[in-house]
């Protein structure tokens, strides 16, 4: 009980951490919040035209849940336990106290838990979903629902334990539901394309 404990806490505290917020903050381009979508993701940190920090909020952004889990997996011995500490990582990415619960949609916290997990094949099937659809349509939201969508159904046609796919199917609902808003913009064909300004709300 205290691992899990211990789980929810950690993982909370990393997932929350706005690095987005922080690194263009010291790169001197202000509140990230005030431009494009308003997000402090990846994909909002790329519309400053700063591609080195986009890279590196990704990067940073996926490491959270994946070292949650790797952490927690490693030190109790048990991969529960690590997924239990990667998936409220993911929470605290989209919900961080800090921010007064606005943060990030999760798409890449999402990511580095797939990959430190050790779900390769999940993750890379979901990772070609998402750059061919993009490739295709230039909407990152289409792009990371769909693949929102595809990873747990890999996961079950791969054989996954029921634990895992409970984890990632409450994961790709909380997707859909950080993006409820680009959900109703895809439904009005109003979503902009990546590059194109986002339509007045």
């Amino acid at each position: 009980m205290i691992w899990y404990l211990a789980a929810i806490v950690s993982g909370y505290a990393l997932g929350s951490i706005p690095f987005g917020l922080l690194i263009t903050r010291l790169a001197g381009l202000g509140d990230i919040r005030t431009i494009g979508s308003g997000n402090i993701g990846a994909t909002n940190v790329l519309r400053t035209g700063r591609k080195d920090l986009a890279l590196a909020t990704l990067l940073l952004d996926s490491l959270k849940a994946g070292l949650a889990y790797f952490a927690f997996a490693m030190l109790s011995g048990d991969r529960n336990v690590g997924l239990v500490a990667g998936g409220v990582a993911f929470l605290g990415h989209c919900y961080p106290i800090w921010l007064k619960f606005k943060g990030g949609k999760g798409v890449a916290t999402y990511s580095g838990l797939l990959l430190f997990s050790f779900w390769w094949k999940v993750f890379a099937i979901g990772a070609v979903v998402w750059v061919g659809l993009f490739a295709l349509t230039r909407i990152s939201s289409l792009s990371a629902l769909t693949a929102a969508i595809v990873v747990p159904v890999a996961a079950l046609l791969l054989g996954e334990p029921r634990t895992a796919l409970a984890i990632l199917v409450a994961l790709s609902v909380l997707v859909f539901w950080t993006h409820r808003e680009n959900i109703g913009r895809l439904l009005r064909g109003e979503e902009p394309k990546f590059g194109q300004k986002k339509p007045p709300e």
